[in-house]
């Protein structure tokens, strides 16, 4: 009798050990600039005094985030062969951020906020275009029986790097308790840990294989598909959509602003409402008018242009039964989660007064250990619940969760006494004197997080469902970047109104907000149940 190996699983060689951790550093170079343009930027943002409205507006540098698979065909078009094959573009991106953290950190966001606000916005850029090469070599360096483990080891990576940038930076910052460090030295720092990545990426990265050219004028792959178009053509289609978007953004600038200003004067006349959240509302109504005037205006240009990397796409997502429903759903399953936690940096700091070692320890360093385990038990919990009835627990607890943080801000701090966290010094983080943790606070975080994580683990498998029956590797980093869309586009809805009617009602907004998707997927159970049955048949084709 032979024994042969087992296919699905990875056998843990020199060589799969190397790649194993190239794919875990990787990682954590993809999560480390995510926070230096969300949470930390906004601690020190609110450090400088800037009013919520402002704080909620600057989170629109995350846009990029939303809209990479419009460049992400471009990088791998482009992409040099050989030893430089993805490794040339990790380079340059990296090197890139690490210039641009060293730009913000000498500016003043109080003095220059126009400026900050466009520095941050190339650091968003750089970092999204990271993800992309990142994304690409993972799935190109592991094989078939080490993708599992190599996601995990991946995403455990991105998670210690925001816990990293996200969550001990505030405790260095915090004057009293911390290392008193500012936040212009927190993003030197930063710069120079990308300098190292990028070192890593030179020296220590497994080599891919390379790729088989293709003549210009043979099919890409095989004799259904279409002829290779030239680079020239592919750039003047991403110039064209750029273009589009440039002009979208100068109507909404000429036309977009006075024109919701005459719109809602009648509503604000007589109303309490300061002039500076008046203004604010009207910059929000131009934000959406404008990226309903945008949108059209782009796909316009990519069919003019022949864009084909982004048009293809397009046709093939939408030629799906269910195409629009689907991606409505990715776009509103986290999107409570998401408007709670959107200001939740000033919420602790500002509007609850927490210091910021204590917000540092529970919400970014214990939070996102929580958010580990939660997806882990998510994962766990999915294999006997299945993915809609996944989908459907967890999504109740993410909008269980957020009354957490509405019974925090009617009055629920101190109510369930205090933790002491001990005196620590571990050499790149330390806390000088022992220091209160407040219970009803580590509740509520933990709560959120937890089922948070939950929640993140189901959506990630949706999205996985539907990229293993119908979609490419391209439509999977489409449907990725519509994920983020509640995580980004928030924030501007956010800072007004929490500003406008006050921490409480915020957090039964957002509990409203998450009720919309638990509707969808009633709506879409036995599709979703079709995606999960249809999954299961084909793992147990491969057995």
């Amino acid at each position: 009798m032979h024994l042969t190996a087992d296919p699905a699983r990875p056998r843990l060689t020199w060589t799969s050990l190397h790649r194993l951790v190239a794919v875990t550093l990787l990682g954590f170079a993809s999560g480390l600039p995510l926070a230096l343009t969300g949470q930390a930027m906004q601690a020190w943002l609110t450090t400088e005094g800037l009013s919520l409205s402002d704080i909620g507006f600057l989170t629109l540098v995350g846009v990029p985030y939303t809209f990479k698979f419009i460049w992400a065909p471009l990088m791998d078009r482009f992409d040099a062969g050989g030893w430089w094959r993805r490794r040339g573009w990790l380079l340059v991106t990296q090197l890139l951020l690490a210039l641009a953290l060293l730009a913000i950190a000498q500016m003043s966001p109080k003095a220059s906020l126009t400026a900050f606000a466009m520095l941050g916005l190339t650091i968003a850029f750089l970092s999204a275009s990271q993800d992309i090469v990142i994304d690409a070599y993972r799935t190109d360096v592991l094989s078939p029986a080490e993708r599992g483990l190599g996601a995990s080891l991946a995403v455990m990576g991105y998670r210690f790097a925001m816990i990293l940038s996200g969550g001990v930076t505030l405790i260095w910052t915090d004057s009293v308790q911390g290392g008193g460090w500012t936040w212009p030295e927190v993003y030197r720092f930063m710069a120079w840990l990308m300098v190292g990545l990028a070192v890593v990426s030179l020296a220590l990265l497994p080599r891919l294989p390379d790729l088989p050219d293709l003549p210009e004028d043979t099919p890409a792959g095989g004799a259904t598909a279409p002829k290779r178009r030239s680079a020239w053509q592919d750039l003047a289609g991403f110039a064209a959509v750029v273009a589009a978007v440039a002009m979208g953004v100068e109507l909404t600038r000429r036309f977009g602003q006075p024109a919701a200003q005459t719109l809602l004067a009648p509503v604000f006349e007589g109303s309490t409402l300061k002039p500076a959240l008046q203004q604010r509302w009207a910059d929000l109504l131009a934000l959406l008018a404008g990226i309903l005037v945008t949108l059209p205006m782009v796909v316009w240009a990519a069919r003019k242009a022949r864009f084909d990397p982004l048009l293809d796409g397009l046709r093939s997502y939408f030629s799906i039964r269910g195409a629009a429903a689907f991606l409505v759903f990715i776009i509103l399953y986290k999107i409570g989660d998401a408007f709670a936690v959107s200001l939740m940096t000033p919420f602790l700091l500002t509007g609850m007064g927490y210091p910021a070692a204590e917000v540092g320890v529970v919400n970014k360093v214990i939070g996102l250990w929580l958010t580990i385990f939660g997806a882990l038990l998510g994962g766990a919990l999915m294999f006997r619940l299945g993915l809609w009835r996944s989908l459907m627990v967890f999504g109740v607890l993410q909008l269980l969760s957020n009354f957490g943080f509405w019974w925090l801000a009617t009055g629920g701090k101190g109510s369930i006494g205090a933790m002491v966290l001990p005196a620590f010094d571990w050499g790149f983080v330390k806390i000088t004197a022992a220091t209160q943790v407040d219970g009803a606070l580590l509740s509520a975080v933990a709560f959120d997080n937890l089922s948070g994580g939950m929640g993140t683990a189901a959506h990630v498998a949706f999205q996985m469902a539907l990229c293993q029956q119908r979609f490419t590797a391209t439509q999977y980093a489409l449907l990725s970047a519509l994920a983020a869309v509640g995580r980004v586009w928030v924030g501007p809805l956010a800072g007004v109104l929490a500003e406008s009617i006050g921490w409480p009602s915020f957090f039964l907004v957002s509990v409203v907000l998450a009720v919309p998707a638990l509707l969808m997927l009633l709506w879409l159970r036995s599709a979703v149940e079709d995606l999960d049955r249809r999954d299961t048949a084909a793992t147990a084709a491969q057995a």
